[in-house]
């Protein structure tokens, strides 16, 4: 069974430089094992970083040991439903890729707030370098 995302349709890769995915597969699948609903696929800020990072949760520090390489601004990057949601409700939210965001994620966030900071991000940046 494929996983949807939040527009209805096949989900769609979120990254892979660096490997994203609760599963480390690339998309923002998830699962009963994925206590922390990491199902928003996030284009990471700077000012989104150290939010996250003053709340406890330092995603900029690389874990070799959990194969986390950490993450620098520009990163694609699943990230949990609450972090994304303080993070919004305190004015910080990052951009998301609706086409790789799992749907699962409309139980803790309301569409409305992911379309406000919807992003349409090429999976090869590179095109837009001329």
């Amino acid at each position: 069974m494929n996983e949807r995302n939040v527009l209805g349709t096949e989900l769609e890769a979120c990254g892979t430089d660096p490997m994203t995915g609760f599963f480390r597969d690339g998309c923002c699948s998830t699962g009963p094992e994925d206590l922390g609903s990491h199902t928003i696929c996030a284009v990471v800020t700077a000012e989104f970083l150290e939010h996250q990072r003053r709340i406890g949760n330092d995603l900029s520090t690389p874990l070799p040991a959990y194969g986390f390489p950490g993450l620098k601004p520009g990163d694609r990057w699943c990230v949990t439903a609450v972090n994304w949601a303080r993070a919004f409700n305190d004015g910080v939210a990052a951009p998301v890729v609706l086409a790789s965001t799992n749907e699962a994620v409309l139980e803790i966030v309301p569409i409305e707030a992911l379309r406000q900071h919807a992003v349409d991000v090429p999976g090869d940046a590179s095109s837009l370098q001329e």
